[in-house]
Formats: C-alpha cells, structure tokens, sequence
C-alpha cells in the first residue's frame, strides 16, 4: 500500500496493491500491520455502507468528543468527490479543505484523522461508500457543517444537489466554535 500525502497533517491518501486478472481482481484494503508500518496506527470498531444514488450529497459531518472518530473511506461501486475540511484549532490547517475523487477503479482510500468535517457527492449510480470508525456513533455527538458554506467555497460542480434535512440546515463555519483542539 502508498502513502500519499495530502498536504494536511493526519490526513493521507492510500493507494492499494492491486491484482487483477481474466478472473477479476484481488486487493487488500485494511491491514492493521501494513497501517502502524505506514505510521497509521488507528484501531477500528465499526463499519458503516451507504448507497447513494448520483446527486445525492452526504455531509459535511463529523462525531464531537468525546465520540469523535477517525475514519478510512473507500468506494466500493460507482464514484464519488470526497471532501474534508480540518477543524483541529491548533492545526496550521485550520478552516481548509481538501477534495478527492474515489472511485471503484482507482481504489484509493483516505485515512481521515479525528477532528475534520467529512462529505461526499455521488458521482455515479449507484454508488457504495464504506466507512471504516474509530469510535462508535452516537447521536448524540452528530453535528455537521453546510455543504455549500462560502467560506469554504468547495467546488462540488453541483448547483442542487439531494439533501437530507439536517444537511439543508446544517450551521455556517463562521457560526461554529469548533470542539477540536
């Protein structure tokens, strides 16, 4: 597995060994040695799928502590432009953002760190996102941020994208005070 660097501390780009054949294609996507190795050291509890059909937008969310989780994305069908923006305070980062395109050819997957905002746009239909998390969900702790913030001025290429009703009304960054040091 590579290790590709994103420009923003914790946040890394992997990109697998793949083997394919007449047959189809064999890869590894989580090994808990080959991670430490790679300086990844994260222990996973929970898996979570989405199907989105192309259009439909999911984010940008995240887990506030203690439930904050750190997560490995990975599209499984389909495509996706991926999003996170840092929301660590003490992070020369802070308030930025970085976009990914995933997708079921390429087979990237991106180590998301605790502390960032995370959202992706279904590019393809369908398209099956998986998510390996650090920690458990919990409503609780569920918060988000607008997907069409101008602060961040994420280039999604979508003007209407589908919604669920909490991301519609999901709170302006210049409104947040982030729990994240």
């Amino acid at each position: 597995m590579e290790k590709i660097e994103t420009g923003i501390e914790g946040l890394i780009l992997l990109k697998p060994r793949i083997f394919q054949d007449d047959r189809g294609y064999f890869m590894e996507s989580f090994n808990t040695s080959v991670f430490e190795n790679l300086g990844v050291p994260v222990h996973f509890v929970q898996d979570n799928e989405s199907q989105s059909e192309k259009g439909v937008l999911r984010g940008l969310h995240f887990q506030k502590p203690p439930h904050a989780q750190a997560k490995l994305v990975r599209v499984i069908r389909g495509a996706a432009l991926d999003v996170v923006v840092d929301l660590r305070t003490s992070s020369p980062t802070f308030g930025q953002h970085r976009v990914f395109t995933l997708d079921d050819k390429k087979k990237e997957l991106l180590f998301i760190p605790e502390g960032f905002a995370h959202g992706f746009l279904a590019l393809e239909t369908p398209t099956l996102f998986s998510y390996k998390c650090s920690n458990f969900y919990c409503k609780d702790a569920e918060d988000g941020l607008r997907w069409n913030d101008p602060q961040f001025n994420i280039a999604w290429g979508i003007e209407q994208p589908i919604l669920s009703e909490k991301d519609k009304i999901a709170p302006f960054f210049m409104n947040f005070i982030s729990p994240f040091i």
